[in-house]
């Protein structure tokens, strides 16, 4: 069974407006446009890739930093 109930909000429903994303996440405009391109126009999908790409330039950064 498959019960929805109905507690969305309505604007995950919206897809992201470009300079709200990047400020939400602390990308730059470009980076934003990019995850927004490949993962829109599921908000869940976009904040999940950002949160990605995120962890990814952390784990390089100290991946460099070790050298």
């Amino acid at each position: 069974m498959d019960y929805e109930l109905g507690i969305r909000n309505q604007d995950d429903d919206q897809p992201y407006e470009l300079t709200s994303f990047a400020k939400k996440h602390g990308l730059t405009l470009p980076i934003a446009d990019a995850v927004l391109f490949a993962k829109g126009p599921s908000r869940m999908a976009c904040d999940t890739a950002a949160l990605a790409f995120l962890c990814a330039v952390a784990t390089y950064a100290r991946k460099q930093s070790a050298r």
